[in-house]
């Protein structure tokens, strides 16, 4: 919360009540009339507390808290009448509603406790007002308009208090489960290692063999380590794309070829000639077709059929760019629900026992940052379909 701003809103909310120097004349005037009555309308005050059990439950230090906030009241009640209502008096308004959110107080307590408050003062001014009935409505105008802006302070530092605090529990529980993700994808590479540094550390008798077993288990778990935290930083820093032309062809070697393919497998790569270049930052487009690729493999532990496929079709929603580029990435596989299907794009969602549940999620901010999107149609048994869909833009 920033005071200026918070200063700034009050103000805006002055100007809406028809708040004016007349209604803080009022007020202090009004002061000494009811400020005798204060300590009754406080008893008033807790004493119908105590008669419901969601607000009295957020008291929890007995009859001495009790106490400190009758002062607390009287010290808010006086406020409201002597101002200033400058910044000092709009942070000790915002600090209620802040206070409410951090002892848990419902929000419709507050509303119904100014409302006791308000027919408290009112009552009072009605029955102590001097006969001189002259200035009473505009009195009782000014008392309604400074109870209705504390109450919408109040509301407004609750909103942005349980909001701050709802994200900050968000930010816990994904860095929980995030920190969880990479010990799980960190821990067994890690054992590995560990064994394999032990064998060869306590081998009596390490044939040249064996060593190079065990240096070459070694590399290959760290080449899995550094994949995990290559994901992370990948995810964290995602820089602009800088778009160059690459053929459909091209880009999907520079996926296929490096990777390891269970000979069940077949991949095919469906490009017509007439196909345009794909104006993307490789590197990036690469990550995103690597991870369809491996994730239609993963989808086949008993073989099946991989199709790579480009097409340019019509782009009715977008009339700068008459055309866009498909790539899509099907397999014969396992295929998905409906429930996996509504959440497979979402950051830190897996459906395998390793992984950290970032590869879809990165491909789509990839994708987005291209200016297109990623559709997915998926039928358990028959296989699923990633469709990369991608403005045609022209480089040069």
């Amino acid at each position: 919360m920033n005071p200026a701003d918070l200063l700034t809103q009050y103000r805006d909310l002055q100007a809406y009540v028809g708040w004016s120097d007349d209604d803080a004349q009022r007020l202090q005037a009004l002061h000494p009339i009811v400020e005798p009555h204060f300590g009754s309308m406080i008893e008033d005050f807790y004493r119908v507390i105590g008669q419901h059990p969601g607000a009295w439950k957020v008291i929890t230090g007995g009859a001495e808290q009790v106490e400190r906030l009758k002062g607390t009241l009287r010290g808010w009640l006086s406020d409201l009448f002597r101002g200033p209502y400058d910044d000092q008096f709009v942070l000790r308004r915002y600090r209620v509603g802040q206070r409410h959110v951090e002892i848990g107080l419902a929000p419709y307590y507050a509303n119904v406790a100014l409302a006791r408050i308000r027919m408290n003062l009112i009552s009072q001014t009605l029955r102590l007002w001097p006969k001189d009935a002259t200035g009473l409505q505009n009195t009782l105008g000014s008392v309604n308009r400074v109870l209705d802006l504390d109450l919408a302070i109040i509301e407004y530092a609750y909103h942005l208090e349980s909001t701050a605090r709802e994200q900050r529990q968000e930010r816990l529980a994904t860095l929980g489960k995030v920190s969880g993700g990479i010990a799980h994808e960190l821990r067994n590479p890690l054992n590995a290692i560990k064994t394999s540094v032990y064998f060869m550390l306590n081998a009596r008798q390490l044939t040249p063999e064996k060593q190079r077993e065990h240096l070459e288990r070694i590399d290959r778990q760290v080449g899995i380590s550094d994949r995990v935290i290559t994901a992370l930083s990948d995810f964290a820093r995602l820089p602009a794309p800088q778009l160059h032309g690459i053929s459909l062809t091209e880009l999907a070697h520079v996926v296929i070829d490096p990777l390891t393919i269970p000979s069940s497998i077949k991949i095919s790569i469906d490009a017509p000639a007439d196909l345009p270049s794909l104006s993307v930052d490789a590197s990036q487009m690469s990550i995103v077709l690597s991870n369809l690729v491996r994730n239609a493999i993963d989808a086949m532990p008993d073989g099946g059929e991989i199709r790579i496929e480009g097409r340019e079709v019509a782009n009715d929603s977008n009339l700068n760019s008459p055309t866009k580029l498909v790539i899509s990435v099907t397999d014969t596989g396992c295929g998905m629900s409906s429930e996996t299907l509504a959440q497979i794009m979402e950051p830190l969602f897996s459906t395998k026992s390793r992984g950290l549940g970032l590869g879809l999620a990165l491909a789509r901010e990839i994708v987005q940052k291209h200016g297109g999107h990623i559709a997915v149609t998926s039928q358990v048994g028959v296989g699923s379909t990633f469709a990369v869909h991608l403005p045609r833009v022209t480089i040069g």
